[in-house]
């Protein structure tokens, strides 16, 4: 038997396509290293995202089609992640020990934004990854009810930075926790605004992959201002398929356009409705519309996620879906949701300035 070639086993990689990446992983320059040795091929392979859930199917799939080119005795296969900074607005650089700053926004409120970006977060650290979450919705703050943290009040040890509240494997802000809960804020755009640079800046967010940022629903003044002042790697548009909806949408997608953010995808939420009844499944908000948005303005649709009386009472009882039903079919969907955008930020331009050396100019 003749001994197996390199580039035999790059022509058996090179025919899976990654359902998160789409694209094969010797075009995704995810492959690090192969070697043949006697007939056992050993192969590397580092994601660009978190994958802990992913890592053993993947490991499975590519043993099985390296396995199977004629010569190899043994197929070896080690797949690891690791998540970097990716480039920001031109004009902005990445906030310190954050890698990634993902905005979760939608063009008008009630689509199910926060709930969307609540589960995505928690999803993506049930991949491995270390994640915070931002509630930047000043007039509405509803992440500390959804995550169970309410009564939680941030400390400070050093009287300028505050230590986010941690839960749920997750590290969060909001200014939910620092009013009480049926407080209104009755303050104008430019306080709202300063509230949210504060929260941003003065948070001790310590070593982080991603920090999504609940954003307040619309696109005025307060939604432009951190657009252009926080510098963001991504942004997902929630939607539902309703047309009204799906029109506010595309004026979020477009306002991000302007201000330099890469729209990492659209997600349709409340897609379908499940009857907790008899199960059956209907599209009472129309269907299709997430997809003809994103087709429209060259995004990928990421997921859909449907109506169902389960993700709305796991929300308002503090242990949303990803985390009260891990092994459910809407969990599943959020975890699939959260590894393709993990996925398209990674094949994006990476950010190289920390890189770089600091350049200071003395008077001697």
């Amino acid at each position: 038997m003749s001994e197996p070639r390199k580039d035999q086993i790059e022509a058996a990689i090179g025919e899976y396509q990654d359902p998160y990446l789409e694209t094969d992983l010797l075009s995704a320059k995810a492959v690090k290293s192969i070697e043949v040795n006697e007939g056992a091929a050993s192969v590397a392979v580092e994601l660009g995202f978190p994958a802990d859930g992913y890592k053993p199917l993947l490991e499975k799939e590519l043993r099985a089609r390296i396995g199977a080119v004629e010569g190899v005795t043994e197929a070896r296969v080690e797949v690891s992640w690791k998540v970097v900074a990716h480039a920001v607005q031109p004009t902005l650089k990445p906030l310190g020990s954050v890698r990634n700053i993902i905005a979760v926004a939608s063009g008008k409120g009630g689509v199910g934004k926060s709930t969307t970006a609540a589960n995505l977060a928690l999803a993506l650290a049930a991949d491995g990854a270390r994640v915070g979450l931002l509630d930047a919705d000043i007039y509405g703050p509803s992440q500390p009810r959804m995550l169970g943290v309410r009564s939680e009040r941030p400390q400070t040890t050093d009287g300028k930075t505050m230590r986010p509240i941690r839960t749920l494997g997750l590290v969060c802000m909001s200014i939910g926790f620092l009013i009480d809960e049926d407080q209104p804020m009755v303050w104008r755009g430019p306080m709202v605004t300063q509230a949210l640079n504060q929260l941003l800046s003065e948070t001790d967010w310590g070593e982080l992959d991603y920090l999504l940022i609940d954003m307040p629903p619309g696109t005025g003044d307060i939604q432009l201002t951190l657009s252009q002042n926080v510098p963001v790697s991504g942004a997902l548009i929630v939607t539902t398929p309703q047309d009204i909806a799906l029109l506010d949408a595309v004026k979020g997608l477009k306002m991000f356009e302007k201000v330099n953010v890469r729209v990492l995808g659209v997600i349709e939420n409340m897609s379908t409705h499940i009857c907790s009844a008899c199960g059956h499944e209907e599209a009472i908000f129309g269907s299709g519309g997430g997809a003809r948005i994103a087709a429209d303005n060259e995004v990928p649709l990421l997921g859909a996620i449907p109506l169902d009386l389960s993700v709305r009472e796991e929300a308002d009882s503090g242990r949303p879906t990803v985390v009260a039903q891990p092994d459910g079919e809407i969990a599943h969907r959020y975890l699939e949701i959260a590894r393709r955008m993990g996925a398209r930020l990674s094949m994006l331009a990476r950010d190289y300035s920390r890189l770089f050396p600091k350049i200071s100019i003395e008077d001697n």
